[in-house]
């Protein structure tokens, strides 16, 4: 008869797949979905886009996402299948933006890998998640820390690349390779890695509607993703700008996804039972903060710090959020987060948009950053004055 499981074995074991989900995400985050940042601005310079199109690009891919994230809740296979899925798409679709497709081409492309890397994110987060129930519980926090630093991760190593691809006669046809060659690996690496079984899912009440207070959430989360998706797609160009290229052009957003990493294993360790719904507010203050420092002030410091306060905070940002709209919700979590989901990609699409339709008055950046801000300054005042859910 077996025995009862080696302690150290259940250690490790969720161990193993955080680390697993962590380079699932770094994937499917930090390349498909952030890897056009830094690659942008070479973009610009040898004239394939200018900034207004730049907007588009970004904008298919959250449209993508969106997209992505409706439709897995309609998946009819298993978790491992849509990871393979999302990984493949992610992998595929990186490599075609290195070839001359025109913007018609690119946008199909981009959007093509927004849906990839929602597939990655809604089932890997699920099938970790779960996974990490075999834990301790007060390993649970730590580890869904180390997966969800996976988009950090991600987003640091595909800043290295692309800073070291400055280098190459086709800096941005090189970084696409590249990183498109990254995600192809990652995807052989990972293919058997996650289990066949669906994720959980919880039944909504029949007839049942979600209390006002629960759609507030939902608009303040979509005032989150105007936010934070401007500096998170137009950092590196305003930082090319800021610095007529350099070091600290380079550097900036590799910065951003070192910040993103540590926030959230720092903060599962520091504020592991603080109230989400507190956290969620105060990384709405930091991010406003972030963001009007570079709305307000030129220069590559302002950049560098936007980028620090805000690659800080989203990633916190998004845990709290979720995490605040499960407890409200209650029996009708799976509706409740499919609200905050589509929410949220909509500020994403409207943020890039809105800097196209101002990229001709030459202060894009500016208006929208201040614009930014300020939802993020309402949105947090909203969510204080918010009535909560009472304990039960």
């Amino acid at each position: 008869m077996d025995g009862p499981p080696d302690n150290g074995a259940m250690k490790d074991a969720p161990l193993s797949l955080a680390l697993a989900g962590l380079a699932a995400l770094a994937v499917a985050m930090g390349i498909g979905r952030f890897a056009f940042t830094p690659i942008l601005p070479m973009m610009q310079a040898d004239g394939s886009l200018d900034l207004a199109r730049g907007g588009w690009l970004a904008s298919a891919n959250y449209a993508g996402y969106l997209a992505g994230g409706l439709s897995a809740m309609a998946w009819p296979w298993s978790a491992r299948a849509a990871i393979r899925a999302g990984l493949l798409l992610v992998a595929v679709a990186t490599l075609g933006m290195a070839l001359p497709c025109g913007i018609s081409g690119w946008l199909v492309l981009r959007a093509a890998a927004g849906v990839g890397s929602a597939w990655v994110l809604v089932f890997t987060s699920a099938a970790v998640l779960q996974g990490l129930d075999r834990a301790p519980a007060h390993d649970r926090a730590v580890l869904a820390g180390v997966l969800y630093a996976g988009v950090g991760v991600g987003v640091a190593i595909a800043g290295i690349v692309c800073a070291m691809a400055l280098a190459a006669a086709d800096p941005a046809r090189a970084s696409w390779i590249v990183t498109g060659a990254m995600a192809s690996l990652a995807t052989v690496l990972l293919w058997n890695r996650f289990g066949q079984a669906w994720p959980s899912r919880t039944k909504a009440t029949p007839g049942a509607f979600l209390p006002p207070r629960a759609l507030g959430l939902g608009v303040c989360y979509a005032a989150f993703g105007f936010g934070y998706i401007i500096p998170a797609t137009f950092l590196s160009a305003m930082a090319h700008e800021a610095a007529h290229g350099g070091f600290l052009y380079a550097a900036s957003w590799p910065l951003f996804g070192i910040a993103a990493a540590v926030s959230t294993t720092l903060v599962t360790r520091l504020a592991g039972r603080a109230n989400p719904r507190n956290v969620w507010i105060a990384g709405h203050a930091v991010m406003a903060f972030g963001v009007a420092i570079a709305a307000m002030a030129s220069g590559i410091a302002a950049v560098i710090a936007c980028g620090l306060l805000v690659g800080g905070t989203f990633m916190v940002v998004t845990m709290a959020g979720m995490q605040e709209a499960r407890r409200e919700a209650g029996a009708d979590a799976s509706r409740m987060l499919a609200v905050m989901t589509s929410s949220f990609a909509l500020g994403q699409i409207a943020g890039p948009l809105l800097v196209s339709a101002l990229a001709a008055t030459g202060s894009a950046y500016r208006v929208a950053l201040g614009c930014a801000a300020a939802l993020l300054i309402a949105s947090a005042a909203v969510l204080h004055y918010l009535p909560r859910r009472a304990s039960s």
